[in-house]
């Protein structure tokens, strides 16, 4: 009953069925992962102890910088060389801008610095001025900003001595040292010391460690394949049953194996005839009408009066 399966047809649909199944299994799988990845780094977020009460480690043992690196103070040792304003960032509900101080390390790298917020329009505010000399700082270790961070200024067009992002990308076009992929930002004791009006720049939770969107997302895709799979099989199974259902009546002789060629045979030479049949009176030329004779109307004979002398 099941010998069709084996017929060229059916190799194809079956080749396709092995092959769809498997991958749309995997293509679920994988998103699952991405969803279990994102829940457990948001569970690794969630149990972090506060980067306050952690000690502070040298600034190379902790780069680059990850989910579970941000935010973990972090010590650098250097010389505050060039100072930028980073404009449209907001805290407390108050608009203001960063102060970012580059610290030359003895590497010859420079570790960016936000040394506090100060309110106000950049340009226009009275910035303090930096520690001179050698310093050793620790603050808070943070990864580069990108287009997708809380208020950065993409579109650049920005007056001269300002950022509209903190990242390496960035700085490096402004500066003639190199500069590390990360950036820092002080404790209070350390902004409030060092410019007095200054507050500090609170860390930022690392981007992708929560149940954001994307998470749930991935989740719904693992659905989606999963169902593929499902609709593959059940399409599979329902071709099979029907075929295996047609040879079964054709064997017990329900149904006629060519019934359906010879109806259909039927019904197109039924149509051609009913055509040929049309055409055929349609073609048939109209006899000619045959004239009538005219009747002759014999002549008048002469009276006999009018023949008399």
């Amino acid at each position: 009953m099941y010998r069709f399966l084996l017929t060229p047809r059916w190799w194809g649909i079956n080749l396709f069925v092995v092959l769809a199944i498997p991958f749309c299994v995997f293509m679920g799988t994988w998103q699952l992962g991405r969803f279990e990845d994102r829940v457990q780094s948001h569970e690794q977020a969630t149990k972090q102890p506060d980067p306050s009460t952690r000690a502070a480690e040298p600034l190379d043992e902790l780069l680059p910088v990850d989910k579970v690196t941000s935010g973990r103070p972090a010590i650098a040792t250097g010389t505050y060389a060039d100072q930028f304003l980073v404009p449209g960032r907001e805290l407390d509900d108050r608009q203001g801008f960063y102060v970012l101080n580059l610290l030359r390390t003895d590497s010859g790298k420079a570790l960016p610095v936000v040394r506090g917020w100060l309110p106000g329009t950049a340009g226009s505010v009275p910035v303090p001025a930096a520690p001179e000399g050698e310093v050793t700082v620790t603050g808070d270790l943070q990864a580069s900003e990108n287009v997708n961070s809380n208020g950065v200024n993409s579109r650049g067009g920005l007056p001269e001595g300002q950022l509209g992002m903190i990242s390496a990308a960035t700085l490096v076009n402004l500066v003639d040292y190199d500069v590390y992929d990360a950036w820092v930002t002080l404790p209070e004791t350390e902004a409030g010391g060092t410019g007095g009006a200054m507050k500090p720049v609170p860390a930022a939770a690392p981007q992708g460690s929560g149940l954001d969107l994307k998470a749930f997302q991935n989740l719904g895709y693992t659905g989606e394949w999963f169902v593929f799979a499902g609709f593959v099989l059940f399409m599979w199974f329902r071709l099979v049953r029907r075929e295996a259902e047609t040879a079964r009546d054709v064997a017990l002789g329900l149904v006629a194996e060519d019934a359906s060629a010879e109806s259909a045979d039927a019904e197109s030479a039924g149509a051609d005839a009913g055509a040929s049949e049309r055409l055929d009176s349609s073609e048939a030329p109209e006899s000619p009408e045959v004239p009538k004779p005219t009747e002759t109307v014999p002549a008048a004979e002469p009276s006999e009066t009018a023949n008399r002398p």
